[in-house]
């Protein structure tokens, strides 16, 4: 009899920590402990707090251990589960809620997940995402057995209309009229799509789904084929991803096993298949026409619409398409209801909302809360605050389409509509967090960067318009730019959010929009000081050494690798050895320096 089940993260950020070896020095402890039928291994999907992996935590108990290593596990085996003593030193140390008398802290009691409400994040962490019977288990398959037998196509898509859905990909477009839109075609074919193709720097949501929770999708696409009549469904995720592509493979497999994939689903009548597409890793295959024209194995390029792809889309076939979070919560808004799901968030955002949060941030991973959550809680709450005693500057939602947040908001709800009327966007839900040491200017050179290597090419503002916005960038930061070079930076950015073919040239601009917004001011000093305040900018930074605090132990000088550091005649009142000095011309501005004086003689300014 099972008396104990040992979880062990199996996501990729866990993966990538060593969390394989662990579950094999589990299972091989467990063994020589004699301990095989009463502890049972189970690797599960993201718990969410990345930082910490691997994570393993014990039930029924919800002991909760943090960055285990291999070398522990034989301690967890021997004095936990066969002697049921908690080993404090991995137990996870809880800043809200640890103290000396109560060391242990389930997950779900912890400052991160306590304000959380997962609704797609529902099972991972939960079950053995390889596993159809722990799914089963959890409901699984449920809504789309009530789908096929009691409900008419137009009553599922009345009730994805009624909860309020809108798409988690970025535009929040409604759901269930996406739907509607698209079902009264008639055409010899239709097909149901999903954008797993998920490419902005920092976001892992959709990629943690599939890794933790893969039939929730297989179920939801075959739930939206019901409802707008189609048979045959892709997938298109990246290849980038294989833990995600394999455990999805294994979950269709496995529906197709149990009859829930193929003919005559539940004896309905009703059939629908699923296939996998690998897309090669281009931002641009994210934007719907140029995914469906990357299936049809052409190059990835954006189409004009109209036609829409409710009309004409995927082989010239009407087409629904969501990504993986709005699938995802299809399958409980059917078994719980509308007004369950539009309960929750904000008046014209409902439901949660899935992030990755990122960047200069205590707690990094993936969290969902309500929509309509303030930036505050999300921060300061969930994750932990800014470390080592920053400030927080501002944060950038959305990626390369998105815009940044500024400290003076960090109260304004995060849904699509406050986000919208600020500059920014929701985007699929990445959330960087930035501190006072970052240049508002390099980031928005950064995003630029990456959208300048992604843009297809296909349209003259995208192709052209980016690489220009760009070097004017590269003219600000390398302090040659000038006052008229903001202003035209500006102009340019709203003749290609106006002029672009699809939605990555029209949100191309939106990191510079947005730091012009708030943070204009760092603008005017790197053209007119010639200074960026933050220090970041290298063309723009001088290091200099204090004379006062140099000792003269000449290691800054040893560790220059350009030679620039040398002796001067200046000896320091009190000091026997005389100091050093940076020589301007040849300083690369490596840094180098810096991080070898022990003294914090050296400075940039």
């Amino acid at each position: 009899m099972i008396r104990a089940h040992v979880l062990i993260c199996g996501g990729t950020g866990c993966t990538s920590s060593g969390s394989n070896k662990i579950i094999n020095a589990f299972n091989a402890s467990i063994e020589a402990h004699d301990l095989k039928d009463e502890i049972k291994v189970v690797q599960t999907g993201c718990f969410g707090l990345c930082a910490l992996g691997p994570v393993v935590i014990v039930h029924p108990d919800g002991t909760f251990y943090s960055r285990v290593e291999e070398g522990d596990v034989d301690e967890i085996v021997r004095e936990h589960l066969l002697k049921g003593r908690v080993v404090d030193r991995l137990v996870y140390k809880d800043t809200g809620n640890y103290d000396e008398h109560h060391s242990h802290v389930a997950l779900s009691d912890t400052v991160f997940y306590k304000t959380q409400n997962r609704v797609v994040l529902r099972n991972c962490g939960v079950i053995n995402p390889e596993s159809i019977d722990e799914y089963i288990a959890m409901d699984g398959y449920a809504a789309l057995g009530k789908v096929l037998t009691e409900m008419t196509p137009d009553e599922v898509i009345q009730v994805i209309l009624d909860s309020g859905l809108r798409g988690r990909g970025g535009g929040g477009f409604p759901t269930g009229r996406k739907w509607a839109l698209t079902a009264p075609n008639k055409a010899p074919q239709k097909y149901v799509v999903c954008n797993a193709d998920e490419g902005d720097p920092g976001a892992f949501m959709d990629r943690s789904v599939l890794e933790g929770d893969p039939h929730c999708l297989v179920e939801a696409m075959t739930i939206a084929g019901y409802a707008i009549g189609a048979t045959e469904g892709y997938v298109y995720v990246r290849a980038e991803y294989p833990i995600a592509v394999a455990r999805l493979q294994i979950a269709i497999d496995q529906a197709r096993e149990y009859g829930l994939l193929g003919k005559n689903i539940f004896g309905s009548g009703f059939d629908f298949d699923l296939h996998i597409r690998l897309g090669a890793g281009a931002f641009v295959c994210g934007e719907e026409t140029a995914l469906m024209t990357s299936i049809e194995g052409n190059r990835g390029e954006p189409r004009p619409r109209p036609p829409y792809p409710a009309v004409k889309g995927l082989f010239g076939m009407p087409t629904v398409e969501n990504n993986v979070e709005t699938f995802a919560n299809v399958p409980q808004i059917i078994l719980r209801g509308a007004e369950w799901f539009a309960s929750m968030g904000t008046e014209r955002s409902k439901g949660t909302k899935v992030f990755a949060l990122g960047g200069k941030i205590k707690n990094t991973g993936l969290v969902e809360i309500p929509m309509g959550t303030t930036l505050r809680e999300i921060i300061e709450e969930i994750g932990g605050g800014i470390p080592n005693g920053k400030k927080f500057k501002a944060a950038q939602t959305g990626g390369p389409s998105g815009g940044c947040i500024p400290a003076s908001l960090i109260d304004t709800p995060v849904d699509y509509d406050n986000l919208v009327a600020i500059g920014c966007m929701m985007g699929s839900g990445g959330l960087i967090v930035m501190d006072e040491d970052t240049c508002m200017v390099d980031m928005a050179k950064f995003f630029l960067e990456f959208t300048v290597d992604e843009s297809c090419g296909k349209c003259t503002p995208c192709r052209v318009g980016t690489q220009r916005l760009l070097e004017m960038l590269d003219k600000i930061t390398s302090g040659k730019g000038t006052l008229e070079d903001i202003d035209e930076l500006e102009q340019l950015c709203y003749y290609i959010k106006e002029n672009s073919l699809c939605g990555l040239g029209q949100t191309a601009p939106n990191p510079v929009l947005s730091t012009l917004k708030f943070f204009r001011d760092e603008y005017v000093a790197h053209v007119v000081d010639k200074k960026c305040p933050a220090g970041v900018c290298k063309d723009l930074l001088t290091y200099t050494i204090d004379a006062e605090k140099c000792i003269g132990c000449g290691m800054c000088a040893k560790q220059c690798p350009a030679e620039a550091i040398t002796r001067t005649d200046y000896i320091a009142p009190g000091h026997k050895l005389a100091s050093f000095a940076i020589d301007a011309e040849k300083c690369v501005k490596c840094g180098a320096c810096v991080g070898t004086c022990k003294f914090k003689a050296i400075s940039k300014q």
